[in-house]
């Protein structure tokens, strides 16, 4: 029995998780594939307008193989996909993955103008001989008592209101980027704390602000304080990721390496202080608490 579940998986989120479960079930003792795309469709249909990506397409890939995915198949949506009608699409996988059932949740769309649904999916399933699991939508209650479906607009919404623990209630973890430590003005170890200056970040930040969270680097984790902004008390332009590593003797003074940031809560603002005395006091409640909740 092979079972395949077709979809952009960007953060998988626990609705996506949901998904995999489900085809595992249905697989029985046999294979369970994902397809995924890289780069997204969205990128190339509306490369202006494109959502910021929550997950980079190797990250996705080991997030499917934890899920419980025996493998992860990414297409290049550039070579033709997009231009392909639903029935179109379905038949050109199944020649290089036969199937014999696919999961989806209900909002699954397909083909040439996204005109395929699940409805379809089953249409074309009675024909060819494959059979079609719907999976309900998978709901969590933010820290508000709302309760949201996981979608990964949801939470990039979430994050870019700097609400990194709800962004965290509908992923099933907590947000990540990562990149590598790059020079910066140095200014933090001036002021007495030190950061790591994350460049090239791989995947989409929170709003502006400070958070507590973790920095994983050499196989270790740490608490973290992060900052997120345009450092407003020193009149910067140009927006960072700064990362201050509670009690790790990193090589700050050495460039280059790589670095991943959870965040796990925000704090506070991006403020503009009256000067380092001030910004200092609060740094050090900034880092005490990422210490306390670490």
């Amino acid at each position: 029995m092979l079972v395949a579940t077709i979809g952009n998986f960007d953060g998988v989120h626990l609705g996506h998780r949901a998904l995999v479960d489900a085809a595992r079930h249905a697989a029985g003792g046999g294979r369970v594939v994902a397809v995924t795309f890289d780069p997204l469709p969205a990128a190339v249909l509306r490369p202006d307008a494109a959502p910021a990506r929550l997950t980079p397409c190797e990250v996705r890939s080991a997030l499917l193989h934890d899920a419980g995915c025996d493998e992860v198949r990414v297409i290049d949506p550039r070579g033709g996909l997009l231009g392909e009608s639903p029935a179109e699409f379905v038949a050109a996988l199944r020649a290089g993955l036969p199937f014999d059932a696919v999961v989806e949740g209900g909002d699954f769309r397909f083909g040439l103008g996204r005109a395929g649904d699940v409805g379809t999916l089953r249409g074309l399933g009675a024909s060819a001989g494959f059979r079609v699991v719907e999976v309900e939508d998978v709901v969590a209650t933010l820290a508000d008592g709302t309760v949201v479906a996981a979608r990964s607009s949801a939470i990039r919404w979430m994050l870019a209101m700097g609400r990194v623990a709800d962004a965290a209630r509908l992923l099933g973890r907590a947000h990540a980027v990562r990149g590598t430590v790059a020079p910066g003005d140095r200014r933090g170890r001036l002021l007495g704390f030190p950061t790591a200056n994350v460049s090239g970040p791989d995947a989409v930040l929170p709003a502006d602000g400070v958070y507590v969270g973790r920095a994983l680097a050499d196989g270790r984790e740490w608490p973290a304080a992060i900052s997120v902004g345009v450092k407003p008390t020193f009149g910067g332009a140009a927006r960072t990721c700064e990362v201050h590593v509670v009690g790790a003797q990193l090589p700050l003074d050495r460039y280059g390496w790589a670095i991943e940031v959870r965040f796990d809560r925000w704090i506070r603002g991006q403020w503009r202080f009256p000067g380092p005395d001030a910004l200092v006091a609060r740094l050090r409640e900034d880092v005490a608490l990422a210490a306390a909740l670490a």
